[in-house]
């Protein structure tokens, strides 16, 4: 009696399975390492998939703190930056666009018909020139800290790019985190900013390199020509001011303040990251 009651009731839906998994890829550069989350169908039948892409010195992981939660209905790929965490690096003079066409690389052996960018500091205008050099397969681009300096404000800090490990003594990294500390917004877990310190340690004179080819990038030449809608946040840190001038300069751009965040956002509130994220790119 009891099976003949039942017979005829559906499964529950079950919550869906979202995998996590590191792997390898090829670019112009060599092996490119990334973290993916895709759910359990696999990602490809699902909403259109994001790429995130960090900071100067920073790597991939950045982005572990939203990856299950953005992976629930999308694949969701985070690279480390050639030169960066674990992948090959890129040459001595490796310019923003030498950076974007190794990206370029790894996108392309997805063989996506579209993608999202995420993108923060660096990777904000890696995402940027992505988005110029492939109109056709980047859809949306999400940006945060993107770093629109004035001609002045770049000269001064192409005089004196830091690179952590330079002393002997080690003077330099007691300093640089002690500027990263101050600059610690509010939430933001200790762990993710020695994280983060970590990898800046570990990108060495690569991270220099990226932090100078940043820094040289013709953001208000370059901005422009990016058609695609573009959403920035504002936070509350270094580059506040910097949001406006970026997002005067994108002709399908939006901005959005977050002054309750600052530096260490996804590590803070991850699921505020994960709600702007999704109302953006599933409009």
């Amino acid at each position: 009696m009891i099976q003949a009651k039942f017979r005829n009731r559906l499964p529950l839906p079950q919550p869906a399975v979202v995998h996590v998994r590191r792997s390898y890829a090829e670019s112009r550069f060599g092996q490119i390492h990334l973290s993916t989350a895709y759910p359990s169908g696999g990602g490809f039948d699902e909403r259109t998939p994001v790429i995130c892409l960090h900071h100067s010195g920073g790597s991939g992981r950045f982005f572990n703190p939203v990856l299950r939660e953005i992976g629930h209905d999308r694949s969701i790929y985070a690279p480390d930056l050639p030169g960066h965490g674990s992948s090959d690096p890129a040459s001595s003079k490796a310019t923003v666009a030498d950076l974007a066409a190794g990206i370029g690389d790894f996108v392309d052996s997805l063989r996506l018909r579209n993608v999202d960018l995420a993108g923060y500091q660096l990777g904000a205008l890696v995402a940027a020139e992505l988005a110029i050099s492939r109109p056709q397969l980047i859809r949306r681009v999400l940006l945060w800290g993107v770093p629109a300096y004035g001609v002045q404000e770049r000269a001064a800090l192409l005089q004196n790019v830091p690179s952590p490990g330079s002393r002997d003594d080690g003077s330099d990294v007691l300093e640089d985190w002690r500027r990263t500390l101050d600059r610690r917004g509010p939430g933001a877990p200790i762990g993710a900013l020695a994280d983060d310190f970590g990898d800046r340690l570990r990108a060495g004179s690569a991270g220099a390199r990226s932090f100078a080819a940043m820094l040289e990038y013709p953001v208000s030449e370059r901005l422009p020509l990016v058609k695609q809608s573009a959403l920035i946040l504002r936070l509350k840190d270094e580059y506040w001011e910097h949001s406006g001038r970026a997002r005067a300069s994108l002709p399908n751009g939006s901005m959005l303040d977050l002054p309750d965040y600052g530096q260490g956002f996804l590590s803070a509130a991850p699921q505020r990251f994960t709600s702007v994220a999704r109302e953006f790119f599933d409009r």
